[in-house]
């Protein structure tokens, strides 16, 4: 016996059908990451611990917002045996630079700059920037003129002609930065040091490299100056304090001190050497944009989930949709490819880094936004499969430290 199905039923079981593939779909794209890779990732940490390349880890992992890990593996503290603790706190450096660009930007949507901006409407003090040729016997500088005034979008994707101070530049123009107290913490505040850049050339055209530099510690005294707020201040009120980042600023008070890993350098006999970078104990009167913060895992996590949110993050919104895309856009001028050697597969936007070769960069997804600070710790926001890796280590190795993300990468992305 025949039945005969009419349209309407026909269009009623489609749309049943449809909305089982996309609830198929939906429980597919909001699956937890398979706990083999979890286990994995503790495994291999734990083993870099023992075998005394690490003296410990905090590794923090979302997704979907879902917290997936949270563990701690071996000392904070050497030498006293104190435990790793997922509330331990870390110099995250230049994991500072995204914060700072957040800042800035929560100024884009106010209306208080452009990106195309030159960046001396805002800061006169670096009007008229000349560009580095060669430098005389007496010490003095030949220049030639800047092809254009270095404008806001380049001072956010290092590619403005600035230059860092050494170790991480060398040469006679970040020789200078030393000598005028550029990023000396104890000694200066952004106010006095930032504008000392305007007597000092650029170390190349603007819009013509990507070089890593000073540009960040320029951006924070940008927020200072368009905001009319200490950077500090304006960090705490608009970005760490609605976030309910409790840990993180630019010293550890002394209720806390006990809280802060030390760091190490891990030596071919297995033995770690205590080398910590910086004080971090005591309130500086340089507020560096790009080096500045300590944090913990679970703070920086909060950071980074808004970020992967759009903007915000428990009710509570940082940065509008459009900032938050620019932010993780790229943003290189057409004469720069890419951010060299050390980071294949990757491009830039404001002050992430961003992956747009998958193969190249251990399997994260193109689109995947991220980066480091110098003592080790790292982390990268996933847009793509909804993933946030947060992991904290106090490491002097540096090579080391980016084998160390690598092997996080390519646990979380590819067969095991």
């Amino acid at each position: 016996m025949f039945h005969i199905i009419t349209a309407p039923v026909l269009r009623s079981r489609a749309r049943i059908i449809c909305m089982v593939i996309a609830m198929f779909l939906v429980s597919v794209a909001s699956a937890d990451i398979e706990q083999s890779r979890l286990d994995a990732i503790a495994a291999d940490l734990l083993a870099r611990v023992d075998a005394g390349k690490l003296s410990g880890v905090v590794a923090m992992v979302t997704k979907d917002g879902e917290i997936q890990m949270n563990q701690a593996f071996g000392y904070q503290n050497v030498e006293d045996k104190v435990p790793m603790s997922t509330d331990s706190i870390f110099r995250i450096f230049s994991m500072t630079k995204p914060v700072t660009g957040t800042a800035l930007m929560i100024l884009y949507d106010e209306g208080k700059f452009q990106l195309s901006d030159p960046v001396e409407k805002h800061l006169p003090q670096l009007a008229g920037m000349t560009v580095f040729k060669s430098q005389n016997e007496d010490g003095s500088f030949e220049t030639e003129p800047a092809n254009h005034a270095m404008t806001i979008r380049e001072l956010m994707s290092h590619t403005g002609g600035l230059l860092y101070t050494p170790p991480l530049s060398r040469g006679p123009v970040a020789e200078a930065y030393s000598k005028v107290g550029i990023n000396n913490l104890p000694n200066y505040t952004l106010a006095e040091s930032i504008p000392a850049l305007g007597h000092i050339p650029l170390g190349h055209q603007p819009g013509t490299q990507w070089v890593y530099s000073i540009s960040v510690d320029v951006q924070g005294y940008l927020v200072e100056v368009l905001s009319g707020q200490s950077f500090d201040v304006f960090l705490q009120e608009r970005i760490f304090g609605p976030l309910g980042m409790v840990d993180t600023g630019f010293y550890v008070m002394a209720d806390k001190a006990e809280r802060l890993a030390r760091q190490y350098r891990p030596g071919a006999d297995g033995k770690l050497t205590r080398t910590d970078r910086g004080a971090f104990l005591n309130e500086p009167k340089f507020f560096s944009g790009g080096g500045g913060l300590t944090s913990t895992a679970s703070d920086y996590m909060k950071f980074a989930q808004m970020q992967l949110n759009g903007g915000s993050l428990n009710g509570k919104r940082i940065l509008s949709e459009e900032a938050v895309q620019i932010m993780r856009s790229n943003q290189l001028p057409d004469a720069v490819e890419n951010i060299g050697q050390l980071y294949p597969g990757n491009v830039f936007g404001v002050d992430f880094a961003i992956v747009n070769d998958s193969e190249k960069y251990n399997g994260a997804p193109v689109g995947t936004h991220w980066w480091w600070g110098i003592a080790g710790t790292w982390f990268w926001i996933d847009p793509v499969e909804n993933i946030v890796f947060v992991g904290m280590i106090q490491n002097d190795d540096i090579l080391y430290s980016l084998e160390v993300h690598a092997a996080m990468r390519e646990l979380i992305y590819n067969p095991l």
